[in-house]
């Protein structure tokens, strides 16, 4: 391992513990008593039972969707299959907590379980729709081919073996939902439906009750672990990468006769409740307010700052992911496998948890770092690093190692290797994970809300501002805001997918 590497991870990781440790602390200050008496209660029982069944059903229902969509704009013939890429990708722009927002303005009473599988689906699904999609694109058609000459039917072939080759994407994404799941606040608040990171949030809120709060979130932390656990387990350990793209080819598209104008309706159907419902509204809650939502003189300062941290937080984050990636994709084992934990197991605590943890650690230890951008972007890195540690680990799977080593035979050194092979290899899945990480930095809420300098007012905050004040209308430019910012971010998702299947 490169001395350089090492020293980043080990940084990282002692980083990475800093809310670990807060919860840890917090407990064993708590007392046995005390803590078992705060987690072993009737609410705590509730809480669980709404977070487990709100992933247990959203996660297939956006592993479904994100596959059946992704197969059918890039294997079949469904009417006007060449517009639907971009389309399946633009709800990625869409906040959860924006979605929320869209359909309680059309459907006030929308609260429960099933509205947070709603929204959430609706907001999540292009987390596995965008990388199946791009993996279908990557796929060599003589291996489908070849299972159809022998008489392998096209059902057959798909669940043998298309969806065999689909697993790192599919359980990638889905790892990503279920954490977005976990730690998700404004949406589900908004529809009424307590989760751990609601009940969190609003205990903090209330009472600054930390005991109390940090119980809470250590139930979240185990919650987190059996996720990773099951998302090794079923990984494996098959390789994917291999040298060339395979068949200079697009395979052919089935044509799907009786059934192209359903499949068409479908996609419309979800594109409209994903898409359309939150651009209605918005639009709706536009007129209404006329052009006076248009003068407060926020809108622009909350749009800059919201574009520095951003671009800032995304390029940090995105650098820090390498050494993680190169870890658990050139040297797999024990150590990698706990690198990565640790990173998944603190971007599934709360934000409010991560802030605090912060706020406790720079009061006591560096208080010049207090309510710094410094600080607001360490708090990002922890939290949204698995969003480039996915990208960059698929990346880097499909570098074949013989190019490295020749690179090395040829006697450059480890860095001009990394920059003239895996680096340029990468650079597709690196924008990804960049572009993942600046669409997360512009709609996250609370951290912010707790971390930043005074006086800072992004547009996740100004939005959640002005809801919690029931001010719809004024609460819309900071919407289309988000969105417009997320936007071509997703435009870039769906292009460097396309450029690393050679389209």
């Amino acid at each position: 391992m490169p001395p350089v590497v090492g020293a980043v991870v080990a940084v990282l990781v002692a980083i990475t513990l800093i809310p670990l440790g807060y919860v840890i602390a917090t407990t064993i200050a708590t007392g046995w008593a005390t803590a078992s008496a705060l987690i072993f209660r009737p609410r705590v029982g509730e809480l669980l039972r709404n977070t487990v069944a709100l992933v247990v059903i959203t996660v297939p229902v956006c592993m479904i969707l994100g596959v059946g969509a992704a197969w059918m704009v890039e294997r079949t013939t469904v009417i006007g299959h060449r517009y639907w890429a971009p389309i399946l990708a633009a709800p990625l722009a869409v906040p959860a907590f924006v979605n929320s927002y869209a359909w309680v303005s059309v459907i006030p009473s929308l609260h429960g379980l099933w509205s947070g599988v709603l929204v959430a689906t609706l907001s999540y699904f292009p987390l596995v729709a965008l990388p199946v999609a791009a993996t279908l694109r990557r796929l060599d058609p003589g291996i489908e081919e070849s299972a159809s000459a022998l008489g392998a039917g096209p059902y057959r072939v798909f669940f043998r073996i298309v969806v065999p080759q689909l697993r790192l994407p599919v359980l990638g994404g889905g790892l990503l939902i279920g954490l977005h799941l976990l730690a998700e606040y404004g949406a589900f608040a908004l529809l009424r439906f307590d989760t751990f990171t609601t009940a969190i949030f609003e205990q903090y809120q209330s009472t600054f009750n930390g005991a109390a709060g940090s119980m809470l979130a250590s139930v979240l932390v185990l919650c987190c672990l059996v996720l990773l656990v099951a998302e090794a387990a079923a990984r494996g350990s098959a390789r994917y990468a291999r040298v060339g793209s395979g068949a200079p080819r697009r395979p052919d598209r089935i044509r799907l006769r009786w059934s192209a104008v359903p499949a068409a309706l479908g996609l419309v159907a979800l594109t409209v409740a994903a898409l359309g419902v939150p651009l209605w509204t918005i639009a709706r809650w536009l007129r209404i307010g006329g052009t006076g939502v248009w003068r407060t003189g926020t809108l622009w300062p909350s749009l800059t700052q919201t574009l520095v941290f951003g671009l800032l937080g995304a390029a940090v984050t995105t650098a820090l992911a390498f050494p993680v990636a190169w870890i658990a994709v050139r040297r797999p084992g024990v150590f990698s496998r706990i690198v990565e934990g640790c990173n998944y197991v603190t971007s599934s605590l709360p934000g409010i948890v991560t802030a605090l943890a912060l706020i406790t650690v720079t009061i006591r230890y560096a208080n010049p770092l207090y309510q710094t951008v410094i600080v607001v972007i360490t708090a990002y890195v922890l939290m949204f690093l698995p969003r480039a540690l996915v990208s960059l680990r698929s990346g880097l799977a499909q570098v074949p190692v013989g190019l490295e080593e020749a690179s090395a035979a040829l006697g450059r050194s480890q860095a001009s290797t990394f920059v003239r092979v895996t680096l340029r290899l990468t650079a597709p899945a690196a924008a990804a994970g960049a572009a993942l990480v600046f669409m997360a930095i512009v709609t996250e809420l609370t951290a912010t809300l707790l971390l930043a300098p005074s006086g800072t007012r992004t547009l996740s905050t100004r939005f959640w501002s002005l809801t919690s004040e029931l001010d719809y209308a004024a609460a819309a430019p900071f919407a289309l805001a988000m969105i417009l910012l997320a936007l071509p971010m997703t435009y870039l998702l769906l292009r460097q997918s396309q450029k690393a299947a050679g389209l």
